[in-house]
């Protein structure tokens, strides 16, 4: 059984919502924040990347970024720029992303959920990744940014999220990337709570690292406090939670540095290659490789009575090339590739290859949203950087402090 939790989010008014709101920590680099951020003092980029307000180079792990966080989060409380809800919400959050319409239940989930695979991964986490969340968490004693997470839909959830969005909206406005948010507040939440008490399982679509961090700072506080019951608001932490008919997943593509002297040649005598290939492949178990200056189709072999993770272009890529043809064992930690988000396109696959910064480009087809739940649900785990969702959840809407 799932459990939503109804929270006393922080949240701006309508009328600074758009200086606020900014895009997600891990989408852009220090650089590319400080630019988002200049000449907005508000932007929620000082909260998840404060090293953007210190000198350039600074650590991103050095102590002085997470006090800078969590000093910055608090002139947000104390000056009113964000203003907490006078009692326990649950939320209705719409994106529009060229016509196509993706709408969740912005709430908190558990912790012990978490701990106890009600709320299931498809991926590992790094150490020094959670290291850096878990402080950042702890630190502000906050979570400043929800989780994505989806689930098999549900007659009764979806019919009270589209009967609340018949209403007028909290918040309405357009991003930068031209895509439309819409946040609508849930006082009535019991209704919403009970769905999901008929509902057995979450899935972590994006946000591994952010579940994690939630549990080890949940763990942390759970120590020092004596008389700790399980409902304090360190025991959840924010999400947004879709229905996963709605949810969109992009190509996730790949870029490899070097590549040796003749590899073109050495995919031909091991691979059936057609010239010429749409830049985009338009099947699973398809893939488009960009190397001097053209594109090439491959059909990826698959093992034999194959789980569901051995049936991913992701894993068939990874065993029939990289591993063996590349030397890639590890791409979590391997320096020669490198992961392009399917939001950029083809374009920047060339892009890196032209300008000689990478020697090959591969091109993939989209995981699907019932291949992650497959996985999910057998207990198994997805090689890196198999999914890249769009659209992306905007950060500063609503912050869950504890």
């Amino acid at each position: 059984m799932a459990h939503l939790h109804p929270f006393r989010a922080w949240r701006p008014s309508p009328e600074d919502l758009e200086e606020i709101a900014c895009v997600p920590y891990d989408v852009i680099n220090v650089s590319e924040a400080e630019e988002l951020a200049k000449g907005k003092p508000n932007s929620f980029l000082h909260v998840i990347r404060p090293e953007i307000d210190l000198p350039a180079g600074t650590d991103p792990h050095d102590d002085v970024v997470y006090e800078k966080g969590a000093e910055n989060l608090r002139r947000f409380l104390s000056e009113d720029i964000l203003q907490q809800e006078d009692e326990p919400c649950l939320y209705v959050y719409r994106l529009i992303r060229e016509g196509r319409t993706q709408t969740g239940i912005f709430a908190c989930v558990s912790v012990q959920d978490y701990d106890d695979e009600v709320i299931l991964k498809h991926e590992l986490t790094r150490p020094t990744k959670e290291d850096d969340r878990t402080r950042h968490i702890v630190t502000q004693q906050a979570h400043a940014e929800p989780v994505m997470i989806t689930y098999k839909d549900d007659e009764k959830s979806v019919a009270l999220i589209e009967q609340t969005v018949q209403q007028d909206p909290l918040y309405h406005f357009v991003a930068s990337d031209g895509v439309i948010h819409k946040l609508w507040k849930v006082e009535d939440t019991a209704p919403f709570e009970e769905a999901f008490e008929n509902i057995s399982n979450l899935y972590i679509a994006d946000g591994h690292h952010r579940c994690k961090s939630a549990s080890r700072a949940a763990a942390e506080a759970k120590k020092k406090n004596a008389n700790h019951t399980g409902e304090e608001e360190y025991n959840f932490f924010p999400a947004v939670v879709f229905p996963m008919s709605d949810m969109h997943i992009m190509a996730y593509n790949r870029v490899v540095y070097d590549i040796p002297d003749g590899f073109l040649q050495q995919l031909k005598q091991k691979f059936d290659l057609t010239e010429s290939a749409e830049p985009s492949p338009s099947s699973k178990g398809d893939i488009s490789i960009y190397i001097g200056g053209q594109w090439y189709g491959i059909s990826l072999p698959v093992a034999e009575n194959p789980n569901s993770v051995e049936t991913l272009d992701v894993h068939r890529l990874q065993e029939f090339i990289l591993s063996p043809m590349l030397d890639i064992n590890d791409p979590r930690r391997d320096d020669n590739i490198s992961f392009v988000g399917g939001i950029r396109g083809t374009e920047e696959l060339e892009r890196l290859v032209d300008g000689g910064k990478a020697g090959m480009a591969i091109s993939m087809y989209p995981t699907s949203i019932e291949e992650l739940i497959e996985v999910s649900d057998e207990g198994l785990l997805m090689p890196p950087k198999s999914t890249w969702f769009e659209p992306k959840l905007r950060s500063g809407l609503l912050v869950h402090t504890f």
